[in-house]
């Protein structure tokens, strides 16, 4: 067997919350064959497959009595040039970050303001990843996925991967589908979005009057650096939280009570309400629970302080979860998968 098993594997290295858990056994998949292997093997041995990308959306809450497959592939192609679109595939285990700074050096337009966002490309359609006004949906080219029931594999195109909000079929069938491989559909003319949150602000702070999509890129992984730590030297999974997406009349209601109140309207009539708002709003930004805590710059960001375990991380979201639900009347869901 060409696959190598790793018995009894800290998963500390492979999740950013850095959480100190062990795998009954752990392995990388380099290629298809990889995967395949780790199927079988999971199968014969009747043992859970766990698959996990740069473990940037993963909250590890004890050991994991599981086959943890760690996809590992690299590789990337221009499929399509003719002169002003380009399709390019990744494959799955690429770092986003690093698929994304390849594209802009190649001159291609279209994941710019994705920049910096953790990860790796298989796991990006899985919730739809986006920031700044732009969703993987807007730049989805198609992709290659192992259906794990028959062993198949299946092209999907954009419409059947019922993209919505950081969700898609992928994430509503958990353990149906192995991502392989991600085309994208980017542009030699870049079409910039500009408007969203501090973006155009930051370009003009930077002296950049006619930008291009790498400068474009480079303040937007700027604004992200300020907000966010690195998970290298704070664990953290990024965003914890979604923006909720209530009622209008449930909308005006709170901005009656809290003027202050940031929400963006939605073209079905419902408001998407800013998450981080709400949070720092109750008083949580900042918060510290023995090495569990709340980042005080970016009161999304749930943050591993040194030694918190996944338990102590995922009761100190549900507090915040019942509080601001208790004070807004508002429900929020966890973007991170917890096991």
């Amino acid at each position: 067997m060409s696959l190598q098993l790793q018995v009894e594997a800290s998963l500390k290295p492979f999740n950013s919350f850095g959480v100190d858990v062990r795998a009954r056994l752990f392995a990388q998949a380099h290629n298809d064959d990889d995967v395949r292997e780790a199927l079988r093997y999971s199968a014969e041995h009747q043992l859970p497959l766990l698959v996990i990308g740069g473990g940037s959306n993963l909250l590890l809450t004890g050991d994991v009595q599981a086959l943890v497959l760690r996809m590992a592939s690299r590789g990337l192609r221009v499929l399509v040039d003719d002169g002003e679109r380009v399709v390019v595939e990744a494959e799955a285990g690429e770092v986003w970050h690093d698929f994304v700074l390849w594209t802009l050096a190649q001159g291609f337009a279209g994941l710019e303001n994705l920049s910096l966002i953790p990860g790796t490309v298989g796991a990006a359609p899985m919730q739809n990843i986006g920031a700044y006004g732009v969703e993987i949906k807007d730049v989805f080219a198609g992709l290659t996925a192992l259906d794990r029931q028959s062993g198949e594999l299946r092209d999907f195109t954009l419409a059947e991967c019922d993209f919505g909000y950081r969700d898609s079929l992928f994430k509503q069938h958990p353990g149906r589908w192995l991502i392989l491989r991600v085309r994208f559909a980017l542009s030699r003319a870049a079409s910039l979005h500009l408007e969203y949150g501090p973006v155009r602000q930051r370009l003009i702070e930077q002296g950049v009057d006619l930008p291009s999509a790498s400068d474009v890129s480079r303040a937007i992984s700027s604004i992200r650096s300020e907000k966010l730590p690195d998970p290298a030297v704070l664990g953290n999974a990024g965003s914890f939280f979604k923006n909720p997406v209530v009622s209008s009349v449930l909308a005006a209601e709170l901005k009656l009570a809290y003027p202050n109140l940031i929400g963006y309207p939605q073209a079905d009539g419902q408001v998407k309400l800013a998450a981080g708002w709400l949070i720092e709003a109750a008083g949580w930004k900042g918060f510290r629970d023995a090495d569990a805590g709340v980042h005080r710059l970016q009161s999304l960001v749930l943050v591993n302080y040194g030694a918190a375990t996944g338990l102590q991380l995922l009761a100190l979201a549900q507090r915040i979860q019942a509080d601001i639900a208790q004070r807004f009347a508002v429900q929020l869901e966890m973007e991170p998968n917890v096991y």
